[in-house]
């Protein structure tokens, strides 16, 4: 087998595909074993030639019968006459009278088909530790898995759905069970397995890790060792939760994730997450990219001392005077286009300081703070109180305490206002930004690229939060909590590796746009009530839903079939 890239006459698309030689009736004949996607541009182009190039090594590995043949006539005819007389003596079978026919249940099986099949190829039954002895917890954990990416729920939630929408009986008891066979060490295998999984679809060839870390709140007040309080990215300050750090590739592939009790400082987060990626998957020559959370001069003192390449968020309204003024200055501003411009400055010997200005940022900075003082204006025109507007917190640094001195009875008393120089002092940061890099054989342009697609990793937890729920979190022992983070990050792998996947071989598709299409993947039951058998009937399927079937490699049930 080998890659064979084809163009199309008059247009920059290129086809990938898997093909390989045969010697058909004496000549020897290319049959496409598998179409991969069709590229747009040379960075597309390169994206499916690695992606083509691991699925290539997966079907010499299983040793995979072709999909596609470019077949002789006579063959092809033969087998066309074959199929034809096996469909009429089948066809006998499905003489029914409709009015003998009772539905039973209509099940979902898109979310089985597709993303089942992903969950095997990722490894993720062999996530337990002995697997052939735990065949029924392997079984269950996959449907915990599966009921998340289709209708993220609670567990107890999740049992229902799974009975009521896809025929799947499970036991609740069992399912806490199998929570409690996810140990430490079978998390390590299956963050393990993730990078194995990513690095194998990218050749090799992660050289940006982004990282990024939040905060995940529990449906309680009480705290241990693992769940406390501390600052809330959901303001549930209240609440006590968990910090949970997650590192992905510059396309938005996972590669692992660690968690933390819930008071640890974000900028904590980072060294203890490289230390273990290093430990563990011995990745080298990697630029670590994170946010301005994470610049602390801990942090980047051990960067450098271990010689790990970076590109960190700068807080450049926290450096030295001699630093911010040389920021504040417009010399030195090199227009890179209409909108954005960008300079140099040397922060260290061994570190440049880039800042660049965009007009649209400021147009945003500005927009907020007027929005801001609007409201503070409204807050103070109720009332001046000092109290009142002391709990304030968003907006606290626009507001001033001011003496009013009281001659007749020689008092104090103390009233608030805004604070105008602040406001002032503010502007001057409109549409600044800073980043702070030990590579300094890259290009500005290179490090602002590689930096501002940190949106992966805030796309990511978006994904985590918002589409498969990852918050609440109901469970209170720190084991059961770790283990419905490590179910929560199996569907989210298989959620990125999927959109991916469909990105490349057919057209963008949102995480959410394919739940949808494969939850509409489904099909109904019917029961005869003269000959007991029972029939499943398929749904419609979309050109979409059609086109996920095939780039996976699955072919739908498109006709009646008796169960």
């Amino acid at each position: 087998m080998f890659i064979r890239v084809k163009s199309t006459k008059n247009s920059p698309r290129k086809s990938v595909q898997i093909v390989e030689s045969k010697r058909i009736n004496g000549k020897v004949r290319q049959k496409i074993v598998l179409h991969v996607g069709v590229a747009q541009d040379e960075k597309e182009l390169e994206e499916l030639k690695l992606l083509a190039k691991a699925k290539k090594e997966e079907l010499e590995k299983q040793g995979t019968l072709p999909l596609y043949e470019e077949l002789d006539k006579k063959e092809e005819e033969s087998l066309k006459k074959q199929e034809n007389d096996e469909n009429k003596i089948k066809r006998k079978e499905f003489e029914v009278n409709l009015l003998d026919l009772v539905e039973e249940k209509r099940v979902i099986k898109g979310i089985h088909d597709i993303y089942g099949k992903l969950y095997d190829e990722m490894g993720f039954n062999k996530v337990l530790e002995n697997p052939v002895r735990n065949k029924a917890s392997a079984r269950i954990l996959k449907e915990i898995v599966l009921a998340r990416i289709a209708n993220p729920d609670s567990k107890r939630g999740s049992v229902d759905s799974l009975a009521n929408d896809f025929g799947v009986n499970l036991d609740l008891t069992s399912v806490y069970r199998m929570m409690d066979k996810l140990t430490d060490k079978a998390i390590l295998k299956l963050n393990k397995l993730v990078y194995d999984k990513t690095k194998t679809i990218l050749d090799d060839k992660i050289d940006v890790i982004y990282f990024d870390a939040t905060t995940l709140y529990f449906e309680c007040f009480e705290e241990d060792e693992f769940r406390k309080k501390g600052f809330s990215k959901d303001n549930k300050f209240n609440q006590p939760q968990v910090v949970l750090a997650l590192l992905v590739t510059k396309q938005g592939l996972p590669i692992g994730y660690k968690e933390f009790s819930g008071d640890t400082f974000d900028g904590h987060t980072l060294l203890p997450s490289l230390e273990e990626v290093k430990k563990y998957f011995k990745i080298d020559n990697v630029v670590y990219v994170a946010d301005s959370g994470m610049f602390n001069n801990v942090n980047l003192s051990t960067l450098k001392e271990k010689k790990i390449s970076y590109i960190v968020g700068a807080r450049i309204k926290s450096m030295k005077k001699e630093l911010k003024k040389e920021i504040l200055n417009n010399n030195g501003f090199i227009e890179i286009n209409d909108d954005i411009k960008v300079k140099t400055i040397q922060y260290s010997p061994t570190e440049k300081l880039i800042i660049t200005y965009s007009k649209k940022r400021a147009k945003k900075d500005k927009y907020d703070r007027d929005k801001a003082i609007e409201k503070l204006y409204k807050r103070l025109k109720e009332s001046k109180s000092v109290k009142s507007q002391l709990s304030n917190n968003g907006y606290k640094k626009y507001l001033q305490l001011v003496s009013d001195n009281n001659s007749n009875n020689n008092s104090c008393d103390l009233s608030i206002q805004l604070n105008e120089d602040k406001i002032k002092e503010d502007e001057q940061w409109d549409g600044l930004k800073g980043i702070i890099t030990n590579k300094l054989d890259l290009s500005t342009q290179e490090i602002i690229n590689q930096y501002t697609n940190l949106w992966q990793v805030e796309e990511s937890f978006r994904i985590t939060k918002h589409d498969l729920k990852i918050r609440p979190i109901y469970h209170y022992k720190p084991q059961r909590v770790k283990a419905h983070l490590a179910i929560s990050f199996m569907a989210y792998s298989l959620v990125r590796h999927l959109e991916y996947r469909v990105r490349l071989q057919y057209k963008k598709l949102s995480p959410e746009k394919i739940r949808k299409l494969l939850l509409s993947s489904q099909g109904s039951i019917y029961y005869n009530k003269k000959t007991d058998k029972k029939y499943y009937m398929p749904s419609y399927l979309s050109t979409d839903t059609k086109k996920i079937y095939k780039l996976m490699e699955v072919k739908p049930i498109t006709t009646a079939t008796i169960i």
